[in-house]
């Protein structure tokens, strides 16, 4: 039974850890944001912290997984469905520069087969176009999208455009990421 209640204050600790490493990074930035500042957050030494993660990358890993369920639910990406939604999630963006630096910097170096983290953006790519392909379908099916359009390149476009974008903004944060995807969804939606 100990064991019990031992695991559940492991779980509750380490969701305590992520949901602050959400809050810390986004504030200070994924560079400026060391493990043993995490650690200090949450009234842990740093191998303390890293007892509940294999290693720096997977603690980075599981706050980027942290980020996208948080974001699903506070913005309905799952039950909406809808282009209003991905615009939403694209604007907040612009409010956690960390965690969007954190994002650029991790699935960069998730290219190489051998890091650590790179089944798990090979999964986030796949679930976001799968949703993306979804929402497009829904949009066809209710005759605001081209029958002929192709969902799946589509998705594609999209999410390399807010990727790109994000890169673009970090260097010149004058640029409205949310505006220019809405522009290329207008572009999109026109029917020919």
């Amino acid at each position: 039974m100990a064991q019990r209640g031992s695991y559940a204050k492991g779980i509750a600790k380490r969701e305590e850890i992520l949901t602050t490493a959400l809050e810390v990074i986004a504030r200070n930035g994924y560079r400026r944001t060391s493990v043993k500042e995490l650690a200090d957050a949450v009234g842990l030494s740093q191998a303390g912290l890293l007892h509940y993660f294999s290693s720096k990358e997977e603690l980075f890993q599981e706050v980027l997984r942290k980020r996208d369920e948080v974001d699903t639910a506070s913005f309905g990406l799952d039950a909406q469905r809808s282009i209003q939604a991905f615009f939403e999630v694209i604007r907040h963006n612009s409010e956690v520069p960390g965690l969007v630096q954190l994002y650029a910097q991790l699935s960069t170096e998730a290219t190489d087969a051998a890091h650590p983290a790179h089944d798990y953006f090979v999964a986030r790519y796949e679930q976001f176009r799968a949703m993306f392909c979804g929402m497009l379908q829904e949009e066809q099916e209710a005759g605001r999208l081209d029958a002929g359009l192709d969902v799946e390149r589509t998705a594609n476009l999209f999410l390399a455009a807010a990727d790109g974008l994000q890169t673009q903004w970090m260097l010149d944060p004058s640029i409205d990421m949310a505006e220019h995807i809405a522009y290329l969804w207008q572009l999109v939606a026109r029917k020919g």
